[in-house]
């Protein structure tokens, strides 16, 4: 009996037909950067010949068209998404992203192993190739209420799973660099595998002793010097352009034919709506390609040099004895897919129809107390208030000082200079934390917007003008589950239910697009003037990207790792 293998050698010298041949195209070299005619044979999910012609029991005209490698995100949160991962997979496979390398903290932060092994087990039958990264940072630091806790002991268990890569971005670079004993255990035990990193802004000596644990990405890079400092140290710095944290502009300069092999795509955190109305990183290459990037060089970092960055050795060139995820383009400059292979398969609708279900998890796990407005009076008798200061399209803050009114019920607002109140409520029922502060920079006017999407220990994060509001926002969200909630006068004006988890629907990801656009507008008619208000929202609580943030157990200090006042 003829083995699989023996099939692709046969089909590959041309003496028995291929399983199916794209015909009359041409194909973008990674190599040379040629675009070489021929045809394209493929034996199961293998390409088995190219640059000669092939019969084919299935053969499909390509002619006119350009075939480059399926695209690989190195970096993404698919809760972010907002959709679970097998809407993710239906979402942004058929615009070529052939595998994503997802590190799934979000969920972990709120369920512990459960989150890690719900996506495990989804994984398995996405059509796309999902790769996972072991969540490393659970919780992400001390300086906040996690919904659990992952000890190196509870991680290795997973180490070998054939889906996952390694440990997953190490974000408590100050504990790598303090030497902390929990860091040092995971880093130990995974030294010789992958370690995902974690470093904005961290360079000179401090980068010396990060990179000398073994880490070896970066997607946190922000200027293009900070990323050449990285390349010449050996780091790979995965670019990002995700929903709120946009950095293609910037480190554009730096992907160059020279620099491609060290460079990789990520999307880090990007919603339906963006994906529908933009793309995912078909969206970065035809950007890329409009400012002057050079086509080899983007399809370079989106492939190629992805899958050598993580280990992924079956992928990323159009060549013999690699895998056939593959994406048919009109042209390389506009880079839409017309039609896209994964693993030998056409990617249509019949194809997600035959994947098994797999059951949510994470149902009430909105557990904070019902509070009140008197929850969130900022109870001093002085105005001088460092307030966070939010600098659109990322998620680095400000720290900024405000002389604050001073009324009966504390510090209040000042909507002159665009400072209103933020809070954020432990919803895991653990502490029955809250912690009030001020933000500058969102632009409302009235009413709040509240969310459990709150990066990364996901308690409820409200932004407010009024404290009433604030509690009926916060009280909305454990009533549906979690998600988000758009508050004014008194009344629900806009909401989306995330029951997984509090971080992801239910629903498909075109309903999920749509309800982001309510959401959207009812933000904007109460004055904010962010682009995407609920993600900029949810890094607010990040107290591992600096400057000042904010979390359940109060104001943090990034730069000086603390909590302030203590």
């Amino acid at each position: 009996m003829t083995s699989k293998l023996e099939h692709m050698i046969d089909q590959g010298a041309g003496r028995e037909p291929a399983d199916l041949v794209l015909r009359g195209g041409r194909f973008l070299d990674l190599v040379t950067g040629e675009l070489v005619s021929g045809d394209i044979a493929i034996c199961g999910e293998r390409i088995v010949g190219t640059c000669a012609d092939y019969r084919g029991t299935k053969e499909i005209d390509i002619s006119g068209r350009v075939v480059v490698p399926g695209f690989i995100d190195t970096h993404l949160h698919i809760e972010s998404s907002l959709v679970t991962p097998h809407e993710f997979d239906r979402c942004v496979l058929p615009r070529g992203v052939t595998t994503a390398i997802c590190d799934p903290h979000e969920i972990a932060n709120v369920l512990g192993l459960d989150g890690i092994t719900y996506f495990l087990d989804s994984v398995a039958e996405t059509v796309m190739d999902i790769r996972v990264q072991l969540s490393s940072c659970v919780p992400a630091t001390h300086l906040e209420t996690s919904g659990a806790e992952l000890t190196v002991h509870d991680l290795l268990p997973l180490a070998d799973h054939p889906s996952v890569i390694g440990l997953a971005e190490f974000m408590n670079f100050p504990g790598v660099l303090a030497k902390d004993p929990e860091c040092m255990a995971k880093l130990e035990a995974f030294q010789g595998r992958h370690i995902d990193g974690h470093a904005p802004l961290v360079r000179g000596y401090d980068l010396n002793g990060y990179l000398a644990a073994g880490i070896r990405t970066d997607h946190e890079t922000t200027t293009a010097g900070e990323a050449m400092e990285k390349l010449r140290k050996g780091m790979h710095v995965l670019v990002r352009e995700g929903s709120v944290s946009k950095d293609l502009a910037a480190l554009m300069p730096i992907i160059t034919e020279r620099n491609s092999p060290f460079i990789a795509l990520c999307t880090d955190d990007r919603n339906p709506l963006d994906i529908a109305d933009q793309g995912h990183l078909d969206h970065m290459i035809r950007t890329a390609i409009a400012a002057g990037v050079e086509p080899l060089a983007i399809y370079r970092a989106a492939s190629i040099s992805a899958a050598r960055a993580f280990g992924l050795r079956d992928r990323g060139l159009v060549a013999p004895g690699w895998r056939a995820d593959l994406v048919v383009l009109d042209s390389l400059e506009d880079c839409r897919a017309g039609m896209v292979l994964s693993a030998g398969r056409i990617v249509s609708d019949d194809l997600f129809a035959a994947r098994r279900p797999v059951a949510p998890v994470g149902r009430h796990s909105v557990k904070a107390r019902r509070v009140a407005a008197t929850d969130f009076r900022a109870r001093s008798n002085s105005g001088r208030t460092r307030t966070i200061g939010i600098v659109p399209g990322k998620i680095i803050t400000r720290d900024l000082e405000f002389d604050l009114p001073v009324g009966e019920n504390g510090v209040e607002i000042d909507l002159a200079n665009d400072v209103v109140k933020v809070a954020v409520v432990e919803r895991h029922g653990r502490s029955g934390n809250i912690a009030t502060g001020f933000v500058h920079g969102f632009g409302l006017r009235s009413g709040a917007i509240a969310s459990t999407v709150s990066h990364d220990s996901h308690n409820i994060c409200i932004v407010g003008c009024s404290d009433e509001d604030m509690a009926l926002a916060a009280n909305r969200l454990g009533e549906i589950e979690g998600g988000f909630v758009v508050v004014q006068d008194g009344k629900v004006m806009a909401e989306l239910a995330l029951p997984v988890a509090g971080l992801m629907s239910l629903a498909s990801y075109e309903t999920v697009r749509d309800e982001l656009k309510t959401l959207r507008a009812a933000a904007f008619a109460l004055g904010s003037t962010l682009e995407e208000p609920f993600l900029q929202l949810a890094f607010i609580a990040l107290p591992v990207i600096p400057h000042l943030k904010i979390t359940d157990k109060g104001l943090v200090d990034v730069d000086r790792f603390e909590l302030i006042g203590t």
